[in-house]
């Protein structure tokens, strides 16, 4: 009796490509991700393959997933939100803090003109490196998330994959004049997104949405206390 011998390999892509546009219609276009050049960008790049294995058939769950170092890797739905705030050119030069796996960093390369892509973790680095590779537009750096990136700067836009306390003097200086900056930030438990614009006049930033995100390491307030 013949068995007949099946490539699991095109099943499974087949599979999470029919995960990848479920993710596009369910959960992006229902939630304001109304920019056509990010959502196209979601829809082609295959969120799997910058995840760590064991969590690779969670891919496009609506939720935060574990990573190395205790990190967790945020929802699509959040850098959908985040990039479709950022209102990226073809011609700018993007510093991606938080890079994780490199999913971010795979979506930017189609968006922008380049981009450093910052992460501090060693696993995160190596998959980053890996999933990345040969990826022209994008250099996958390792450093202490807070400092940014300065050997790259100045930048037209920071994304910050993830939420933050607060943003350091450090990375706000890395931002060009009139450049932008989207990200989560925490206050009290609470995550949220916002965007905010460097000036003349300084940096502030303006909340654009309530939604689960992943807390980065460094970024918290000095606590101060009173007697």
């Amino acid at each position: 009796m013949m068995t007949l011998m099946v490539d699991a390999a095109p099943v499974e892509a087949n599979r999470f490509e029919v995960m990848r546009h479920a993710m596009v219609a369910s959960q992006l276009r229902t939630n304001a991700v109304n920019d056509a050049r990010v959502v196209e960008a979601m829809a082609r790049v295959s969120r799997e393959n910058f995840l760590p294995a064991e969590h690779r058939g969670l891919a496009y769950r609506d939720t935060l997933l574990p990573l190395a170092g205790g990190r967790r890797h945020n929802s699509p739905l959040v850098i959908g939100r985040l990039l479709t705030e950022a209102q990226i050119r073809p011609e700018d030069h993007v510093l991606l803090v938080g890079a994780a796996g490199g999913y971010a960093a795979a979506l930017l390369a189609l968006l922008a003109g380049s981009v450093v892509a910052l992460e501090e973790e060693d696993a995160l680095v190596g998959l980053a490196r890996g999933a990345l590779a040969g990826e022209a537009k994008v250099e996958v750096v390792q450093g202490p998330l807070p400092a940014g990136w300065a050997a790259g700067a100045p930048y037209d836009l920071i994304v910050i994959d993830g939420a933050v306390e607060q943003l350091p003097d450090a990375l706000i200086a890395q931002i060009k004049p009139g450049g932008r900056v989207v990200t989560g930030v925490v206050e009290r438990g609470v995550t949220r997104l916002a965007a905010g614009r460097r000036s003349e006049g300084g940096f502030g930033l303006i909340d654009f949405m309530d939604i689960e995100c992943a807390e980065l390491p460094g970024f918290r307030r000095l606590r101060t206390f009173t007697f």
